[in-house]
C-alpha cells in the first residue's frame, strides 16, 4: 500500500520514528540502524516503507533503505520470526553482514541480536541461505574493506571454490566462518579454510 514516505523527521525514540508527510505523522517502527541512519529531527528523509496488516491493528514499518527492507521481508518469511524480531536483527549488523552470517550460518553472530537463540538462528539460516546471492552482500560496499575482515565477495568466492572442490556446504561454511577475519583475499581465505578443514 505504501512503497515509502517521504517527509519531515519529527521523533525519534527507541523503536519509532514520526515523519511528517502532507500534514500527517507516520509512526514507523524502524531497526536500530535505520533510526541512527536518520537525519536530525526536522530534516526532510525518505523511509522505504511495508504495512503489516491484522484483525486489530495496522502498523507501519520503515526501513532507510531498499534493501534493509528486502532482507526484513526474507526474515519474516521465516518460521517464528516476526517483525519486531526482524527490527532487532537488523539493529544489531549491518544488512551485508546480516547477509554473510545468514550465508556462513555463523549462528553465533546471529544469536547475538535480542530474542534470537541458537534454534532460530539455524531456522534463519536453513531457510534463507538459499536466498541470499553474492550481489546482496557486495551491494554498499563501495572501496576496500577493512583491514583483518574479508570482504564479502571475496568470502563469497572462496565458498564457492572450495565447494567446487568437493567439500559440502556445511563444511566450508564452518570453515570459512572460523577464518574469514584473517583476511581480505579469496586465495588466501581458501588456503586457510583448507587448513582449517584438515584440522592443522
Amino acid at each position: 500500500m505504501y512503497a515509502f514516505i517521504e517527509g519531515k523527521v519529527c521523533d525519534k525514540g527507541p523503536g519509532t520514528m514520526v515523519i511528517e508527510a502532507g500534514g500527517v505523522g507516520y509512526l514507523l517502527n524502524c531497526s536500530m540502524t535505520t533510526i541512527q541512519s536518520a537525519p536530525p529531527e526536522g530534516e526532510k528523509m525518505r523511509c522505504q516503507t511495508w504495512l503489516s496488516v491484522k484483525e486489530d491493528a495496522l502498523e507501519l514499518y520503515g526501513f532507510a533503505t531498499t534493501e534493509e527492507k528486502k532482507l526484513f521481508l526474507k526474515l519474516i518469511s521465516v518460521s517464528g520470526v516476526g517483525p519486531k524480531m526482524a527490527l532487532g536483527l537488523l539493529g544489531a549488523m549491518s544488512v551485508q553482514d546480516l547477509n554473510m552470517a545468514i550465508l556462513m550460518e555463523d549462528l553465533n553472530s546471529l544469536s547475538r541480536a535480542p530474542g534470537i537463540g541458537k534454534k532460530t538462528a539455524q531456522r534463519i539460516c536453513m531457510e534463507l541461505r538459499d536466498k541470499v546471492s553474492q550481489s546482496e552482500i557486495v551491494k554498499g560496499k563501495p572501496g576496500v574493506p577493512a583491514a583483518g575482515k574479508a570482504a564479502p565477495d571475496a568470502a563469497a568466492e572462496a565458498m564457492e571454490a572450495l565447494m567446487a572442490l568437493g567439500y559440502s556446504s556445511s563444511e566450508v561454511r564452518e570453515a570459512l566462518s572460523r577464518v574469514h577475519t584473517q583476511s581480505d583475499q579469496a586465495e588466501e581465505l581458501i588456503r586457510l579454510a583448507l587448513r582449517a578443514m584438515a584440522g592443522a
